[in-house]
């Protein structure tokens, strides 16, 4: 079951669900992420079946970015996650992201999560697209995880960008 705003807004007074919270955020079945940060990747990375290795991220001051053509970035929200270990979440893109040519990237939050999300941003379009710090970028929708489960205890707790 997806939680409705109201629920949403209780989490967040009874269990600290989202830091940073802004009524002007809320939606009926979800919360808008705003952009809080900006990265750019330096370098390669490697995944394999028994190694991981992520390149390097430079942090980009800006109050406003302009994303060129095949441009790709890491985005980092305002908002700090603390899920419980009985809800996951999806970050899903806004629409007036595709609508403007832009395509976001991202993942499943799992349950036990805390921290900022991170999310990848790139512009598949002919044109450049330019957003501002505090936008509203992408929605996050909670989930109830139904059984038992395991907390989150991966490389990114707390944040991490790579």
């Amino acid at each position: 079951m997806i939680l409705s705003g109201d629920n949403i807004k209780g989490c967040v007074k009874e269990i600290k669900l989202i830091e940073n919270f802004s009524l002007d955020c809320l939606e009926g079945a979800g919360y808008d992420l705003r952009v809080g940060k900006i990265y750019k990747i330096e370098g390669s990375g490697f995944i394999g079946s028994a190694d991981r290795r992520t390149p390097d991220a430079k942090e980009i001051p800006f109050s406003e970015y302009t994303l060129e053509p095949d441009e790709y970035v890491l985005i980092e929200t305002i908002e700090k996650i603390n899920m419980p270990d009985d809800l996951a979440a999806r970050v899903l893109p806004r629409s007036s992201l595709f609508r403007c040519g832009c395509s976001m990237i991202t993942a499943l939050v799992d349950p036990g999560y805390n921290g900022v999300l991170i999310f990848g941003l790139r512009n598949v379009s002919k044109t450049n697209f330019v957003f501002e710090k505090n936008a509203k970028m992408a929605q996050i929708i909670f989930e109830e995880v139904k059984g038992k489960t395991k907390s989150y205890e991966g490389r990114y707790q707390g944040g991490r960008v790579v």
